[in-house]
């Protein structure tokens, strides 16, 4: 078995299964990369397809439950395992699994809106008294937009 860092951008082909393993969540899903390249004429040409078992655990898996479907863009970073194995018929067969440390959806192919599974905190600012004043411009707008209220 080899073992590298690796990530992945691509779309889910199939729709995550989840299961309970002793007393850790295990979603497990397949994701296919597709390459392609524009030709001198504009038109795009299909290049080679990489297809990848993602396994989720604990946390990472919590966080994919009823939120990723087949067709989804994502972008899955992990480490790579690559075995080796006989088939039924003895032929010798290789599988490419990724061991996800992380999974999100790819915002450049669509949008999303995020559900915060923690309270998100704004750093007291230092040396400054506690006024408005010592509020940077843009956090009023971040924390607006996040729901959050500033409040000493």
């Amino acid at each position: 078995m080899f073992e590298t860092p690796f990530s992945i951008v691509g779309t889910v082909v199939t729709n995550p299964v989840a299961r309970r393993v002793g007393d850790q969540d295990f979603v497990r899903f397949r994701v296919v990369s597709n390459s392609r390249r524009k030709m001198s004429d504009g038109s795009w040409e299909s290049g080679s397809s990489l297809f990848v078992t993602v396994n989720c655990w604990g946390k990472v898996a919590e966080g994919i439950t009823s939120v990723l479907y087949k067709g989804d863009p994502v972008v899955v970073v992990g480490y790579i395992y690559t075995d080796e194995y006989d088939d039924k018929d003895g032929n010798r067969r290789s599988s490419v699994e990724v061991r996800a440390n992380s999974v999100g959806p790819d915002l450049s192919r669509c949008r999303v809106k995020l559900e915060r599974t923690r309270a998100v905190e704004i750093p007291a600012p230092r040396d400054e008294p506690d006024t408005e004043d010592a509020i940077p411009d843009a956090v009023p707008d971040v924390v607006a937009e996040q729901g959050l209220s500033l409040s000493a």
